[in-house]
C-alpha cells in the first residue's frame, strides 16, 4: 500500500464510521426537535438576507456575511469536486450529498446561533467568533477549542488554498501555462483582498458571488436544455446507484453503497461546509440583535450550493463526460462544456467560472484562517498568517491532484467532528434560544 492508498483508506473509514453517523444522529435530532426548521424557514432565510440591518451590533451586513459564506462554499469543489465525486463514488454520491446538505444545514444553523451568542469584540472593535469561542467560553474546553483552531489553519491551507489553486491550474496547463506562473499570479490577485481583512473580503464577495453564480448557472441550463432528454435517466441512475449494496459488473454502477455514501458525505461537507465551523467564523461579524436570526439566514447557503453541485453532476452525466476513462477533475468538466459550446468557448467558460469560484473561496478561507490564528496567538501575531497563506498558493499549483483532495477531505472532516463536539455539548442552548425566538413568531431582524 503506497502513501496515497494509505491516506485514502484512513479518509474513507473516518467518513464512514465517524463523520456519517455523527451527522446523521445530530442532524436528525435537531431536525426533529426544531420541526424541520431547515425547510420551514428557508423562505424567511431569504427574506432576512435581503433586509436592511444597519444600526445593529456588528461590522458587516447579513448580505455581506452570507456572500462571504457562499464565497467559501462556491469553490472549485462545486465544479471539479463533482468530477471527483463521480469518479470515486459514482452517480449515487450526488444523492448522498443532498442528504449531507439537508442534515448538515440544521447543524450549521445551530453552530451559527452559538457563534453569534459567544462572539466577542477584539481590541480593534471587530467582532470575532466561531466554534473555538463557544468551545472555550460555552463549555470551558480550552484544549478542544485550540484543537479546532489548529485544524482550521490546516483546512484553510488544504481546502481553501491547495484544492482551489490545483483545480484551476489543471486546465491552464493544457494551454502550455506554467503552474508556477499561474500560482504566483493568483497569489498577487488574492493579496488585494486578503490583506484588507474580513470586511474587505465580505465586500468583494458580495459583488463577485452573484455574478459568478448566475453566469455558471446560465451556461449550465443551456447544456441541460440541449440534453434535456437525458436528464430524467440521469436522475434515475443517481437514485439507483445511491442504494446499490453491492458493486454491479462494469459501467458507472460499479460502486458500492459504502463508496457512494462516503464520497457523497465527503463532497457534501467539502462543497457546503455545513457543520464544519467555517460559517459561524464568517458570520460572527454580521449586524444582528438575535443569534437565531444569524442561524436562519445561513439556511439558504447549503441549498444554493447544492443547486450548483447538482447541475454540475447532471452535466457530467448527460454529456457522458463522467464515462471518459482518461479525464479527471477539471478536465472532465471542460470536456462536458465542449460538447455544447465547442472547444474554445467551453474552455473559456470553465476557466472563467473556476477563476471566480477559486478566487472567492481562497480569500474567504484565508479570512477564516486568520481568525483561527488570532484565537491561537492574538491579533498582532495573526497578521503574519495572510502572508504565509499567500506564499503557499504557488505550492498548491504544483501539488499532486489526488493527494490534494485526500488531505483536504481529512482536514475538513477533522474540523467537522471537532465542531460537532461543541454543538452537542451546547445543544440545549441552541434549542432554548430557537424556541424562545420562534415561538413568539417574531420575524424582525
Amino acid at each position: 500500500m503506497d502513501l496515497k492508498e494509505f491516506f485514502l483508506a484512513i479518509n474513507q473509514n473516518f467518513t464512514f464510521f465517524i463523520v456519517f453517523p455523527a451527522i446523521v444522529l445530530l442532524g436528525f435530532y435537531f431536525t426533529v426537535r426544531l420541526k424541520c426548521l431547515q425547510v420551514r424557514k428557508l423562505g424567511l432565510s431569504l427574506q432576512t438576507l435581503l433586509r436592511k440591518d444597519s444600526g445593529k451590533e456588528g461590522n458587516i451586513s447579513h448580505y455581506e456575511a452570507i456572500s462571504a459564506v457562499i464565497a467559501g462554499n462556491l469553490g472549485t469543489g462545486n465544479i471539479s469536486g463533482m468530477a471527483v465525486a463521480l469518479s470515486m463514488g459514482g452517480p449515487g454520491a450526488l444523492v448522498w450529498m443532498w442528504v449531507m446538505a439537508f442534515l448538515g444545514s440544521i447543524i450549521q444553523y445551530g453552530s451559527c446561533v452559538l457563534g453569534v451568542k459567544y462572539r466577542r469584540q477584539d481590541e480593534t472593535g471587530e467582532f470575532v467568533g466561531g466554534p473555538m469561542y463557544y468551545l472555550r467560553d460555552g463549555l470551558g474546553w480550552k484544549k478542544i477549542a485550540t484543537l479546532f483552531a489548529f485544524v482550521t489553519l490546516i483546512a484553510a491551507c488544504t481546502v481553501g488554498n491547495f484544492a482551489q489553486i490545483n483545480s484551476i491550474v489543471l486546465p491552464l496547463q493544457t494551454f502550455g501555462f506554467s503552474p508556477w506562473i499561474c500560482g504566483i499570479s493568483m497569489m498577487g490577485v488574492c493579496a488585494l483582498a486578503l490583506l484588507g481583512g474580513i470586511q474587505r473580503i465580505a465586500r468583494i464577495a458580495s459583488s463577485v458571488v452573484p455574478v459568478m453564480a448566475l453566469l455558471y448557472l446560465g451556461a449550465g441550463f443551456i447544456i441541460l436544455f440541449f440534453y434535456r432528454d437525458q436528464v430524467i435517466p440521469a436522475l434515475s441512475l443517481m437514485g439507483k446507484s445511491a442504494f446499490q449494496w453491492t458493486s454491479l459488473a462494469g459501467g458507472t454502477l460499479g460502486f458500492t453503497l459504502a463508496q457512494a455514501l462516503t464520497t457523497g458525505f465527503e463532497r457534501g461537507a467539502f462543497a457546503t461546509d455545513a457543520g464544519t465551523g467555517i460559517v459561524p467564523i464568517l458570520q460572527a461579524g454580521a449586524r444582528t440583535q438575535n443569534p437565531v436570526i444569524d442561524g436562519i439566514v445561513t439556511l439558504i447557503a447549503p441549498f444554493l450550493v447544492m443547486i450548483v453541485c447538482t447541475m454540475t453532476g447532471l452535466i457530467l452525466l448527460v454529456t457522458e463526460a463522467a464515462y471518459q476513462p482518461d479525464l479527471q477533475s477539471t478536465n472532465m468538466v471542460t470536456f462536458a462544456f465542449e460538447q455544447v459550446f465547442g472547444a474554445k468557448v467551453g474552455h473559456g467558460l470553465v476557466l472563467g467560472a473556476l477563476a471566480l469560484f477559486a478566487y472567492t473561496t481562497v480569500i474567504a478561507w484565508g479570512g477564516c484562517g486568520e481568525k483561527a490564528a488570532q484565537f491561537l496567538w492574538g491579533k498582532k501575531k495573526s497578521r503574519v498568517f495572510p502572508y504565509l497563506y499567500l506564499a503557499l498558493i504557488p505550492v498548491g499549483a504544483v501539488a499532486q491532484v489526488d493527494m490534494v483532495w485526500i488531505l483536504a477531505d481529512l482536514s475538513i472532516g477533522a474540523m467537522l467532528v471537532t465542531n460537532l463536539i461543541g454543538i452537542t455539548g451546547l445543544s440545549k442552548e441552541i434549542l432554548q434560544a430557537s424556541h424562545a425566538y420562534l415561538d413568539t413568531e417574531n420575524v424582525s431582524a
